[in-house]
């Protein structure tokens, strides 16, 4: 990978996770309005809108039908955002907020691992080493954040689903981006979510077009839904399957935990929660862990 593509790759990854960082305000401020089912589905057929809006403007045709391989593309939606997103739900809802946090910053070194064998991409030393120092620093968080909920066998095997899906995401990602474009997975990926969460939210309504579109009216759920839809579903999505195309597993999967080093910080910042000497520290981890796996591959590859 030359120079130029590198940092473009790298700057796909950083912009999708800080725009996931700050998701978590704009999730928190929607379901004060509305239920998750409805919150999903407005998420994604705005993704969807939005998308097939650029495919329009852009002429941009997907080279999908009549190809065998397709419902590799239906497999991936299935796999992120519907069944991730299941999990990670029921997860943090059945369980505490330290252990939910603490699997899901598993998936990075759980997807490392699943690579080796399945796509042949073993990782170098240093790269599990780093990984793991920044996974660390995203279990330091965890335990210094006030705990809530308590852990029962529903949320164990929900987080674990989620951390599978994340994993067989990825995985599946990689290993088809040389047969379809960043785009092709990024829109079949929003059509499958659209698609799911729109008929569960129909169902959640009772089929009452009124009850779907009525959280619509309030500003502060229209604005997070926007936001949601276009820069963490449209931009994010297609920057992580254009960055997985040019990246490892091992370089790719470890930008999920800076997700938690910016959502730290955004609740500081904007919402004045406490953030300690402590809290800075494992978030240096975090970043530390991350440009320590990128510099290792490019060691490895004499860059």
């Amino acid at each position: 990978m030359d120079k130029k593509l590198g940092i473009k790759v790298l700057l796909a990854a950083i912009i999708s996770h800080v725009f996931w960082g700050f998701s978590f305000i704009a999730s928190r401020t929607a379901l004060d309005t509305a239920h998750v089912f409805l919150l999903l589905s407005h998420r994604f057929l705005i993704a969807v809108i939005v998308m097939s809006a650029v495919m329009l403007i852009k002429r941009i045709k997907l080279s999908i039908r009549g190809n065998k391989r397709a419902y590799l593309l239906v497999l991936l939606g299935l796999f992120e955002p519907v069944i991730y997103f299941f999990g990670e739900q029921y997860g943090i809802l059945h369980s505490s907020t330290i252990f939910s946090g603490v699997m899901i910053a598993m998936i990075p070194i759980f997807s490392i691992l699943a690579a080796a064998p399945i796509l042949h991409e073993k990782p170098t030393i240093g790269q599990l080493v780093f990984s793991i120092i920044s996974v660390a620093g995203v279990v330091g968080i965890g335990l210094i954040t006030k705990s809530s909920g308590s852990l029962d066998l529903i949320g164990v095997l929900a987080l674990t689903v989620a951390v599978l899906a994340a994993c067989a995401y990825t995985l599946l990602g990689r290993g088809i981006s040389k047969e379809f474009t960043p785009f092709e997975r990024t829109y079949m990926m929003l059509v499958v979510g659209a698609v799911v969460f729109t008929v569960l939210a129909a169902i959640r309504c009772r089929f009452s077009p009124a009850a779907y579109f009525a959280p619509f009216a309030s500003l502060p759920y229209l604005l997070s839904a926007l936001f949601l839809g276009v820069c963490c579903s449209c931009i994010s999505y297609f920057l992580v399957s254009y960055a997985i195309t040019h990246l490892t597993v091992a370089q790719s999967t470890v930008f999920a935990n800076l997700t938690t080093a910016v959502s730290v910080f955004a609740g500081a910042v904007l919402l004045g929660e406490p953030f300690s000497l402590l809290g800075v520290i494992f978030c240096v981890m975090i970043l530390a862990g991350i440009y320590g796996v990128q510099l290792t591959a490019r060691k490895e590859h004499g860059e």
